[in-house]
């Protein structure tokens, strides 16, 4: 935090809002924090208290993103897939290739039930900094929970996309059968 003044509660959730509705694109918590001029846990909590009055925020792999008004014209299929976490990378990369947007994963627990994780990735570059992300926090891939099996829910504006991405991926072996 630097010597300018902290903004402070209504103000500053206010001020988070306008950033997100505004960007229309993921923005991290560091960077709101900064903007702000507080701490990024101050801004988990601001967070929180936004989406309890239900704004449509939600956090991603690449920051926090405002839901906007989804277009008119969006497929969406869901895909069951298999696979090594050593392939989660070139799984995602075939389906960004395709023009898709790979919205979540999700897999279902033994225990816990179904388990979803909001990804919203629809290039390469947020493909490597989530594999990246992943690497460097050490942490596991949903789909090791369940031996590689999982599911994704991907969107695009254009049907025949949709289906050169599940096609590619069943030509690579990744589709559950």
């Amino acid at each position: 935090m630097s010597e300018q003044r902290k903004i402070l509660g209504e103000e500053r959730r206010h001020l988070l809002l306008e950033i997100l509705k505004e960007t229309g694109a993921p923005i991290k918590g560091g960077e709101l924090a900064k903007r702000a001029n507080v701490s990024r846990q101050v801004i988990v909590g601001d967070i929180s208290l936004l989406k309890a009055k239900n704004e449509p925020i939600i956090a991603t792999s690449q920051g926090y993103l405002y839901m906007k008004d989804a277009p008119s014209e969006v497929y969406e299929r869901t895909v069951a897939c298999v696979h090594s976490p050593e392939e989660t990378k070139e799984e995602l990369n075939i389906l960004v290739d395709h023009g898709v947007v790979v919205k979540d994963v999700s897999v279902e627990h033994p225990v816990y039930g179904d388990l979803t994780a909001t990804l919203r990735i629809s290039n390469r570059k947020e493909v490597e900094d989530f594999v990246q992300k992943v690497a460097s926090k050490k942490a596991s891939y949903l789909l090791e929970l369940t031996g590689g099996i999982h599911m994704h829910t991907i969107t695009s504006k254009n049907e025949t996309h949709l289906q050169e991405a599940i096609d590619a991926l069943n030509a690579r072996g990744f589709l559950a059968q």
